[in-house]
């Protein structure tokens, strides 16, 4: 045998990296990091609204009663007993508030780290509602050690409470997912065939990608890999993979270090003036005027 000891050991390590690259969720959710900072517990009399901060993540667990979320323009959606609801980006101006009873639940608060790619963030809807039903048994078993940190205060509750949190959003998002309610990259989730060109895109966005070689990926023909890849996406492949580089670009460009130039030839572009372009085609203003900004908003 010619191969060194060393290669033929599977170490743990290796074995988390391939998961993560076996599919699209994990791929994904590896770059959301979030951090989460408490979890207790509360209760509403009839008709008395929770008190939220309208900029911070929740997750909310009802245990008795139920709550009603409703907003400007939207039909108000019933949180009973069981159900869970996720608000990636806060209540915002929405109202959540006991019904026509008292109304007991546990709630986590988190945020997502600034590090984390916006783009995937902002693919998230205002609010994610699984009934108990839809949850499976988990969100019951989950409860248990919600309530448990709720009321703990021991040796390493911080780090508890944030993986905890973390798990919680981890397991929302695949029931959400299986739901089909879906656009954007999560779109893609639902098809294993489509899941496997998002997340090729994801990992090599300097690529200069065709439908022919993303139907290859998908083992699809052109055209069918074309119109299932629109209708989960909510866009065509090469109008997705152009925009999801430069959502990457306008990440970068909040690195103090940035260089327009240079990020630009990093995603792909072949000049600076093209890259521009098709920056401000997208966003309404150029990279330079972006950095501009962002360099003033922080010396501000």
């Amino acid at each position: 045998m010619t191969d060194h000891l060393e290669n033929l050991i599977v170490h743990p390590e290796s074995d988390v990296r391939s998961a993560l690259s076996a599919d699209l969720l994990s791929h994904v959710l590896a770059q959301i990091r979030l951090t989460g900072d408490k979890i207790y517990s509360r209760v509403l009399q009839a008709g008395q609204a929770a008190e939220l901060d309208p900029e911070t993540a929740h997750v909310l667990v009802v245990t008795e009663g139920a709550l009603t979320l409703a907003g400007d323009h939207q039909t108000p959606v019933v949180i009973a007993s069981g159900d869970l609801l996720l608000l990636p980006r806060g209540p915002g101006d929405m109202r959540l508030a006991a019904t026509d009873a008292p109304a007991a639940f546990v709630i986590c608060r988190f945020w997502f780290d600034p590090d984390s790619l916006r783009v995937m963030v902002s693919a998230l809807p205002r609010w994610i509602h699984i009934g108990k039903a839809q949850g499976a048994g988990w969100i019951e078993g989950i409860i248990h050690f919600l309530m448990i940190e709720a009321g703990d205060i021991q040796p390493g509750a911080a780090l508890m409470i944030s993986r905890l949190i973390d798990l919680v959003v981890i397991r929302t998002l695949r029931s959400w997912v299986h739901q089909g309610h879906t656009s954007g990259w999560i779109g893609g989730l639902i098809d294993s065939r489509i899941a496997r060109t998002v997340k090729a895109i994801h990992e090599k966005p300097n690529q200069r990608w065709s439908i022919e070689a993303l139907a290859g990926i998908a083992g699809m023909s052109r055209s069918s890999f074309s119109d299932r890849f629109t209708t989960l996406v909510g866009r065509s492949p090469l109008r997705y993979h152009n925009e999801w580089r430069l959502a990457l670009a306008r990440d970068l460009l909040a690195k103090h270090d940035a260089r327009v130039g240079e990020i630009g030839l990093s995603i792909g572009y072949e000049s600076e003036a093209a890259f521009s372009r098709a920056y401000k085609a997208l966003y309404g203003h150029s990279p330079r005027a972006e950095l501009k900004s962002r360099h003033k908003g922080q010396a501000s």
